[in-house]
């Protein structure tokens, strides 16, 4: 077992400023929350405010310099408490052990062979930190009261994990010890890093991140100061931005939806050791067993002795990754970049989706795109004419276009559209290319140049792909090539398109719909935002329910926006290197 470590409050030391007064730190505090509560900034002043409420964070972190927690040795010496804690609450400790990947981090490696589909850990829910162990920790009092810390499942994991932190007697010190003492997310970018980002698709979700974290930041500084129920919590001498942010990123990286004891509903939990799995491209093969009440992983494919074991986080973006998890995934199959689709009354032939000639836009946007390109007299046919019910479900099958004309407006738009997004970055993919190459590049901008790169690259075969595709459906309109007709017989094919439909029949009204480009390996993409459970599950309280979980995901925040820390899940990486969830 590792040498046992005690909790310290660092109040001084190198480099220590001198103390502050409470009051004057309040003061701060407050103005803090001010800034980052007013009226969200006009369009194109979001990075103005995001550098007026970095400086304010940067002056309170001053202020706060050497009052921290930390934790005597490095947390690699741990690594055996953690283990031997498994042990004891009845987690598989066999067939793996924490080892060091190069760039890639700590990860789990087998220790003998292992088969594909091999259930090779489990973790027991006593080991677990959830919202329900946070409700009946010390935490509780206050969270009974407070409506921020009940709405938001993550806030509350980020403020129990700091207050067991804080706590020398906490059962889960031998896991709280091996987390990262820091982490790769945009919450930890230098200002000069974070600007690497300007003119991406990304660039709107890291600044409302870091405003988020700071509002939540300072709303629960002045809670801890003045609430009744928070006078005993281990964390009024101590809650500074950097505690805060940390634990955010913690539970950002590592959060999972698990079923409740009864499997009535779904919590927030961090699963300790199996966290420490690093990301590849493959299946969700992880799920709760409710009859044995822990946590599965089975083998995502066959591992040799010595190899890595990896795990599968879900179809992910790399914005997602690179926000929520601090890494870059360069061979990301599910890769794609939002677009806004703006919707009027007045004109329908506006807007495209996704990218890649097999097919190059998914089955929902390719209907979408149809209905939106359509004449009055294509919508009547398609809506309310004869056959109008078979002939809508052909709407998402690349096979059956509305008509040689529909099919050329759409990839027009797409193809203008695309070439158009990528006159907006102030650099080139060449440039971008070149830049990498430098060797005096930090980590986190490389990181924040890869996506800028990578999403110009979906873009550039976006607009490639619908000049294609165009060429193709004119040349149709003039040779005057006959439409395929949708027949009975047809009906498989509607299934292997996915195309479900409904997604057309709401109302075009004014307004903005949010569509993604994809790579060429993620033709067809599902809804972002879709439930952290996916796949199989048994009926609340039935005993065995394995319901497959995806590593991390977004949880609601305040005012129903997506929390800064909330978000998706597990994992750093440096460049485009993976790191384990715990690195």
């Amino acid at each position: 077992m590792g040498k046992k470590s005690r909790v310290k409050t660092q109040k001084s030391g190198t480099g220590a400023t001198a103390l502050v007064s409470p009051k004057e730190m309040m003061n701060l505090i407050s103005e803090l929350l001010q800034k980052c509560s007013g009226s969200a900034p006009s369009t194109g002043k979001e990075w103005e405010e995001y550098v007026q409420i970095r400086a304010l964070v940067e002056k309170i972190r001053k202020k706060q310099k050497g009052v921290s927690v930390a934790f005597e040795g490095s947390r690699e010496e741990h690594f055996p408490e953690l283990m031997a804690w498994a042990a004891e609450c009845g987690a598989s400790c066999s067939g793996f052990e924490i080892a060091k990947f190069g760039g890639e981090g700590y990860g789990l490696r087998a220790t003998r062979d292992i088969k594909a589909e091999e259930l090779f850990l489990w973790i027991p829910r006593k080991m677990l930190m959830t919202v329900e162990s946070a409700k009946n920790s010390i935490l509780g009092p206050l969270y009974g009261q407070d409506r921020i810390l009940q709405a938001m499942g993550n806030v509350t994991l980020a403020l129990h994990l700091l207050c067991e932190r804080a706590d020398p007697a906490s059962p889960w010190l031998p896991y709280i010890k091996t987390l990262p003492a820091e982490y790769d997310t945009p919450l930890y970018f230098e200002e000069e890093e974070v600007r690497h980002l300007l003119a991406t698709q990304a660039i709107q979700d890291v600044l409302s991140q870091y405003k988020n974290t700071a509002r939540q930041y300072a709303y629960f500084y002045k809670v801890l100061h003045t609430h009744p129920n928070a006078s005993k919590l281990p964390l009024k001498d101590a809650f500074t931005f950097d505690d805060y942010r940390w634990a955010v990123s913690s539970v950002m990286t590592r959060q999972n939806q698990i079923p409740t004891e009864d499997g009535s509903r779904v919590t927030l939990a961090l699963i300790p050791l199996w966290d420490m799995c690093n990301h590849t491209n493959g299946l969700i093969t992880t799920g709760y067993n409710l009859e044995d009440d822990r946590c599965e992983c089975v083998a995502l494919q066959d591992y040799k002795e010595n190899e890595q074991i990896y795990i599968f986080y879900g179809t992910r973006s790399n914005a997602e990754f690179v926000i929520h998890n601090g890494f870059f995934f360069e061979d990301n199959a599910h890769d794609r970049v939002k677009i806004k689709l703006g919707v009027s009354k007045m004109s329908r032939q506006r807007h495209p989706h996704q990218d890649h000639p097999e097919p190059p836009i998914s089955a929902q946007l390719l209907a979408f795109l149809r209905v939106f390109c359509m004449t009055e007299e294509e919508l009547k046919d398609y809506l309310v004419g004869e056959h109008a019910i078979n002939k809508i479900f052909t709407l998402g099958n690349a096979e059956f276009p509305v008509s040689w004309e529909n099919e050329t407006k759409l990839w027009t738009f797409l193809e203008t559209r695309a070439a158009l997004l990528l006159k907006t970055y102030k650099t080139t993919a060449e440039e971008d290319r070149c830049l990498l190459q430098q060797s005096d590049l930090s980590p986190h901008a490389r990181m924040a140049v890869l996506l800028r790169l990578a999403e110009k690259e979906i873009l550039e075969r976006a607009a490639a792909s619908g000049r294609t595709k165009r060429l193709h459906c004119q040349e149709q309109l003039e040779g005057g090539a006959a439409l395929p007709l949708y027949e009975e017989t047809d009906a498989a094919l509607l299934d292997g398109a996915g195309a479900k439909l409904p997604i057309v029949l709401r109302k075009l009204e004014e307004g903005d719909e949010e569509a993604e480009l994809g790579t060429a390996h993620a033709p067809v993409l599902a809804a972002h935002g879709t439930p952290l459970l996916n796949g199989e599950s048994g009926e609340p309280g039935s005993g065995r329910a394995c319901t497959q979980l995806e590593d991390g995901k977004e949880a609601a925040g305040e005012n129903g926006e997506a929390s800064a820390q909330g978000d998706e899940a597990s994992a750093q990486r440096t460049g485009a290197t993976a790191k384990a969830n715990g690195e």
